[in-house]
């Protein structure tokens, strides 16, 4: 799910832009267990992307990576901290998610 102030703020910053979300799980400098979720804005999925069910904006999570999710997420967004946030039910996966504009510009 994408709650109405993270979509505000995603089209916001993507506005005339074509490309796509994606919660990419980012193991770099450490083991893939502790990783950490971050959002980047990108050109096209991969082929190994798959595409999440939402309640409006589309957004693919690499298919070998969704284990390390729940299966109810929500995207939210805080002001008051100027970031997003990715959590479930249960538990937070990045309370002050980056957002990464990986398209390429003119």
């Amino acid at each position: 799910m994408i709650t109405e102030a993270a979509e505000k703020q995603l089209i916001e910053r993507t506005a005339g832009k074509q490309g796509v979300f994606k919660i990419e799980y980012d193991t770099e400098d450490c083991c893939a267990v502790n990783g950490i979720a971050m959002l980047w804005f990108v050109s096209t999925p991969n082929e190994e992307d798959g595409a999440a069910e939402t309640n409006g904006l589309p957004v693919f999570v690499e298919k070998a990576k969704e284990i390390f999710f729940d299966e109810n997420m929500i995207i939210d967004f805080v002001p008051a901290k100027g970031c997003f946030q990715l959590k479930s039910p249960n538990q937070y996966f990045n309370p002050c998610m980056s957002f990464i504009d990986k398209t390429k510009t003119a």
